[in-house]
């Protein structure tokens, strides 16, 4: 970062002018956003097998997973088993979701799945103060089914059940999970952005290697696990 990572300063006709340019953009960015939700709403979908997973409480068909609601969210979480910390972006991401309560209006449920034995899967979100519903696909082929064998990486999978039917309606992996957070929306509107190497930035901005300015899943534990100050 130089002395001069400053934006121009300008009149604030100039600036208003430049702004509404933008706001034109973004306007259109989110009418294609729109269409983009409306033809999620069209697309057809996929009958699943009678998968069953593990839970907190045992064995659990996947259709129980919905707790008796229509739709249901799956972010299947990356795991290397017998690690301490997992992978410090599903950690980060998944810590935003404190307050699910609101999907209930909606007739959905959001939950984690992981290839992580559940013991495991289960001590690991006790310690970085996860609030989500967790399941285990260690012993059924589901997670390898939907995107998301063992050892691979995370996705985020959307399921729709009739009755006591499961259909796999949407699924998206990568940065097609950024729409999902709020963390990257907050930071995309700073001056500066991300900070991250990859990123069309002027020239002086601050840049840093990707990756490094993310929390670890060990700091992210420390704000929110159990031995956090004011944990619940």
């Amino acid at each position: 970062m130089t002395a001069h990572a400053l934006p121009p300063v300008v009149d604030a006709a100039t600036w208003e002018h430049r702004l509404q340019e933008l706001r034109a953009r973004e306007k259109a960015a989110t009418r294609e956003l729109d269409a983009i939700a409306a033809e999620r709403r069209r697309l057809p979908m996929v009958e699943m097998p009678d998968y069953t997973l593990e839970g907190a409480d045992g064995p659990v068909r996947l259709v129980d997973v919905f707790e008796g609601k229509r739709q249901l969210i799956v972010y299947n979480h990356m795991w290397s088993t017998g690690q301490e910390w997992q992978c410090p972006g599903c950690t980060a991401f998944t810590s935003q979701y404190a307050r699910l309560e609101f999907l209930d209006n909606y007739d959905a449920q959001f939950v984690v799945v992981t290839q992580g034995p559940i013991e495991e899967a289960l001590a690991y979100r006790e310690r970085v103060g996860n609030t989500m519903t967790w399941y285990s696909t260690a012993n059924s082929p589901f997670g390898t089914d939907v995107g998301a064998p063992p050892g691979g990486g995370y996705a985020v999978n959307v399921f729709l059940r009739d009755g006591d039917t499961v259909h796999r309606t949407w699924h998206t992996d990568g940065r097609g999970t950024e729409q999902l957070g709020h963390t990257f929306g907050l930071i995309d509107l700073l001056p500066y952005g991300r900070q991250e190497q990859w990123q069309d930035s002027p020239a002086g901005w601050p840049q840093s290697p990707t990756y490094s300015r993310w929390a670890k899943s060990k700091d992210i534990a420390a704000l929110y696990g159990p031995d956090a100050a004011g944990a619940r």
